[in-house]
């Protein structure tokens, strides 16, 4: 055999083999970027739940059969896709002082969409190296994906002081139903119960004759069971409402004038003529950071707060507060409470800070400066706290971002009766941003049992009741007042008992029954095979 002819017979084939795998695997790395970019478009304010199923399924069947390295590849590609789209919202905070931060709006944000996606690509490795080992079936194949592709959502809202955001389970914000196992399960483990459904169809197609449509039957049950489980809670009885009234204010100061000193009088202008608009309420709520400046320090603006409130009102607003110490001056972001006379009643500190917005992480090491304006970082507050005030239902408190984190709001040996969410989200202007953020406080409210009240200063405030419903609400931009009713709570959840030991049972639980269905599918195929053969 000559050179050519050995070239064109063992070597020629070989190259364009490797091509063609190598054209295959970036295929399928573009599959899952684009994958991951359209997950965008299943959360609020989407919410198009016919894409769950494609981009779970996508990832699903785009991971099988690779190694290690390629696998890592993929997942890495679909969480890039998922978070440069999903949380490219980000970017606006950086452009409230553009001359400062401007520049680095972009760079944030893809570092950050980089670095996030570690998670879905380390779920991606463990499920492609135990499936293509394992050989396992269709079935065993998509409880193996949910249960990784669950856990890395659960570290990614742990690890560095977490960030569990666009949750799997926030596709169902919107759909009254399928958001209520939430209240036994958590959002972690609606997750774990979304991608496996998601994952059921394309594992259907994949099968052959019986299996396929026991699978088929399998989502088809899934989807139905959710609704149902969902459909009976929403038409349980709830507790009798408290009879009290709220007012909440939303200011709608844009984030660039809030803090300018001849800004000051007519921000506080704003919200006092606006509280004082007619109409009665019990509760007055004001948003995060409502009074540009230290209010407990301010006797004549608390003068003007007590000539606003009729006599046993009481108003809750965010305010910074400082306190003098051995090392200095210590900063707090608070909701603070006052009566009629402008006394301070109590307050809670935020204990879950924004990193590089209230504090910068290892600020002896990183020569950057917070977003936020103001002397100093802040201080984070002693935790979850329920805040006990005349007249008023116990509430507990959670300041902005501190919404997001499922089981980590309230104070699980004194149970409250609602929610106060103080929140600015004026740094996002009319982004996603808010409304994502909305979505975390729709979850929490499920998760609890607890109506949640959000007061926010350029919106998106809203009055959400124990089963996540929108009473009623104020979009981005809107300058004005919501007077409502505060909604009744439901007795404590499963969720909101046990937090996310629920997960670990109903993950349990699902392997346990798929573990041994497929044993008993063994078994039968087996005896049948022998008394076949027997005969």
């Amino acid at each position: 055999m000559d050179q050519r002819a050995a070239f064109d017979q063992v070597v020629k084939p070989e190259i364009l083999n490797r091509i063609a795998l190598r054209h295959r695997f970036l295929s399928r790395v573009t599959l899952g970027f684009v994958a991951g970019a359209l997950t965008v478009l299943t959360f609020p304010p989407f919410s198009i739940l016919l894409l769950v199923p494609v981009v779970y399924s996508a990832l699903f069947v785009g991971l099988r059969g690779l190694s290690f390295g390629r696998a890592f590849l993929v997942g890495w590609a679909f969480g890039l896709g998922q978070f440069g789209f999903g949380i490219s919202w980000i970017a606006e905070s950086f452009y409230v002082e553009a001359e400062r931060f401007g520049a680095m709006a972009i760079p944030a944000v893809a570092g950050l969409s980089a670095g996030l996606a570690i998670f879905p690509a380390i779920a991606a490795v463990l499920f492609a190296e135990i499936a293509r080992r394992g050989a396992l079936g269709n079935l065993l194949a998509c409880l193996l994906f949910a249960t990784f592709w669950t856990v890395a959502e659960w570290l990614r809202g742990h690890v560095l002081t977490g960030f569990p955001w666009i949750l799997a389970s926030y596709a169902l914000v919107d759909y009254a139903a399928l958001r209520q196992p939430a209240a036994w399960v958590g959002s972690y483990g609606l997750s774990f119960l979304t991608v496996f459904v998601a994952a059921l169809p394309v594992a259907a197609v994949m099968a052959s004759g019986r299996r396929r449509l026991t699978i088929s039957l399998m989502a088809l049950a899934g989807i139905a069971t959710m609704w149902a489980v969902g459909t009976l809670r929403l038409q349980s009885d709830t507790e009798q409402p408290p009879g009290v009234e709220l007012r909440i204010v939303q200011g709608n100061v844009p984030q660039e004038e809030k803090w300018a000193p001849e800004n000051r009088e007519a921000t506080f202008a704003r919200y006092l003529e606006l509280s004082t608009q007619p109409g009665d309420f019990d509760v007055l709520l004001w948003p995060e950071t409502a009074f540009p400046g230290f209010l407990d320090e301010d006797t004549e603006a608390r003068a003007r707060i007590a000539a606003a409130l009729p006599d046993g009102r009481v108003l809750l607003t965010g305010v910074p507060d400082r306190v003098p110490s051995e090392d200095g001056t210590r900063y707090f972001n608070t909701v603070q409470a006052f009566d009629e006379t402008g006394e301070i009643l109590t307050g809670y500190a935020k204990h879950h800070l924004v990193p590089f917005g209230e504090y910068v992480p290892f600020r002896g090491w990183l020569p950057i400066e917070r977003l936020t304006a103001g002397l100093g970082d802040f201080t984070p507050g002693p935790g979850p706290r329920t805040l006990a005030l005349p007249g008023v239902p116990l509430v507990a408190v959670a300041i902005c971002y501190e919404i997001i984190f499922p089981g980590h709001v309230v104070d699980d040996l004194f149970r409250p009766d609602w929610i106060f969410n103080a929140t600015n989200d004026a740094w996002f202007g009319t982004s996603i941003g808010p409304e994502q953020h909305l979505a975390s406080a729709r979850m929490r409210a499920v998760e609890e049992g607890l109506p949640v009240i959000r007061a926010a200063n350029t919106g998106i405030s809203a009055v959400i009741d124990a089963s996540g419903e929108i009473v009623a609400r104020l979009d981005t931009g809107e300058t004005g007042i919501i007077d409502a009713s505060l909604p009744s709570a439901r007795p404590p959840t499963l969720y909101a008992s046990f937090g996310d030991w629920m997960l670990l049972a109903l993950i349990l639980a699902s392997w346990s029954w798929a573990l041994t269905a497929n044993a008993t599918a063994h078994y039968r195929r087996m005896r049948k095979t022998v008394m076949q053969r027997s005969g």
